[in-house]
C-alpha cells in the first residue's frame, strides 16, 4: 500500500470536508509522516495493533502526553478514512489509550508591566522623527493596544484586512480558529485612536493587499513579524520574565474575570470552543479569591479577644 499516496488524499479530504485550518492538516500530515519513517525504521509492511502499540510506547519515551495524544488522533482519523476507503481493516479501532492532560496555568503580565510597556511605546512615539521611526511606532503601538485591549491570538491580528474593521461601531471582524468568526469591540478610546492613526499613515503607500499589518517590504506582517515586534518592547521596557504576546491574550482574559466578567462572557471574546477552556482563567485570577475568602471563611470570624482565657496547656 502506498501510505503516502493515501495521505495525501486524505488530508486533502479533511481540508475539503472537515472546514479545518491549514494549521491542523499541516499537524495531521507531520504526524502521519512520523509515523511512516517509524514503520520504515522498524522494516515493518504490516498494519497491526502490535505495531500501533509499539509506535505509542516509543513515543512515550520521547514526547509529552499532549503530544502523544494528538498523534493518536491523528492515527484515528487517518485508518478510519482507510477503513472507508479501502476497506482496510482498521489496527487501531479498539485501542484505548488514556493520558494524564497537565494543567498549566496561563502566564500573564502584571498592571505594573502592562505600564510599562505603553509608557515606553508613548515615548517612542514621542521620540520618533525619521519616516520610518514614525512607521513602526505608529503600527506597533496600534499592535500591542490591540492584543492588549481584545485578547485576540496574533494569527487573528495577522489576518485582520482593512475590510474587516466596521468603523461606525468601532467592531473588527476576526476569523478566528476553525474558520469561525466573532465581533469585537474596542471599548478604549486610546486604542481606537491608535488604530485609525495606523491606518491613515499606511494609506500613504501603495500596498498591493487588504491586510491591515505590514512590515517594512509592504507584506503582510507574519506571526513571526508580531512576536519580534513584542519582543523588541518587552526588552526595552526592562520586563524580566520572558513574557511573550500570548501572555497579553491571558492578561486580558485574567483581569476581565477579576473584574467580574463571567465566564461566558469571556469565552465569547476569546473565541473558545468550550467554557472548560476559558475556566483556567479562574486559577489565576486572584482578586475573585480573595473575594470569597473575606467574605465567607470561618476563620476571618475567629479572634483572639473573643477566645474565653482559660488554663488548658
Amino acid at each position: 500500500m502506498n501510505l503516502i499516496k493515501y495521505k495525501e488524499l486524505f488530508t486533502l479530504k479533511m481540508s475539503l470536508t472537515k472546514n479545518l485550518n491549514e494549521k491542523t492538516i499541516k499537524a495531521y500530515s507531520s504526524d502521519l509522516t512520523h509515523f511512516f519513517n517509524y514503520l520504515d525504521l522498524q522494516n515493518n509492511k504490516r498494519l497491526t495493533s502490535s505495531i500501533i502499540l509499539q509506535y505509542i510506547e516509543n513515543l512515550s519515551k520521547t514526547h509529552k502526553d499532549s503530544s502523544i495524544s494528538r498523534k493518536i488522533i491523528s492515527l484515528k482519523l487517518f485508518f478510519n478514512f482507510l477503513e472507508l476507503e479501502v476497506k482496510l481493516s482498521n489496527p487501531i479501532k479498539n485501542l484505548k489509550f488514556k493520558f494524564k492532560k497537565e494543567k498549566r496555568l496561563p502566564k500573564t503580565l502584571s498592571i505594573r508591566d502592562v505600564n510599562k510597556l505603553f509608557e515606553t511605546l508613548y515615548n517612542c512615539q514621542t521620540s520618533s522623527k525619521t519616516t520610518f521611526a514614525k512607521f513602526e511606532i505608529t503600527r506597533d503601538l496600534c499592535i500591542i493596544d490591540i492584543l492588549i485591549s481584545t485578547g485576540m491570538r496574533i494569527a487573528e491580528l495577522a489576518n485582520i484586512k482593512i475590510q474587516d474593521i466596521i468603523s461606525s461601531e468601532k467592531i473588527i471582524l476576526v476569523h478566528g480558529k476553525g474558520r469561525k468568526q466573532r465581533l469585537l469591540y474596542i471599548s478604549s478610546m486610546e486604542t481606537w485612536e491608535n488604530l485609525r492613526e495606523w491606518i491613515t499613515l499606511r494609506k500613504k503607500y501603495k500596498v498591493p493587499h487588504e491586510y491591515l499589518f505590514i512590515n517594512k517590504y509592504l507584506n503582510p506582517l507574519s506571526i513571526y513579524g508580531v512576536e519580534n515586534i513584542f519582543k523588541k518592547y518587552r526588552d526595552l521596557s526592562h520586563i524580566k520574565i520572558p513574557a511573550t504576546p500570548h501572555y497579553l491574550r491571558h492578561t486580558f482574559a485574567t483581569n476581565l474575570l477579576s473584574n467580574g466578567a463571567d465566564l461566558r462572557s469571556v469565552q465569547e471574546l476569546l473565541g473558545h470552543a468550550s467554557i472548560s477552556t476559558t475556566e483556567i482563567y479562574t486559577e489565576v485570577s486572584t482578586t475573585r479569591k480573595k473575594v470569597v475568602l473575606k467574605k465567607y471563611n470561618l476563620r476571618n470570624k475567629i479572634i483572639k479577644k473573643n477566645i474565653t482565657n482559660q488554663e488548658i496547656c
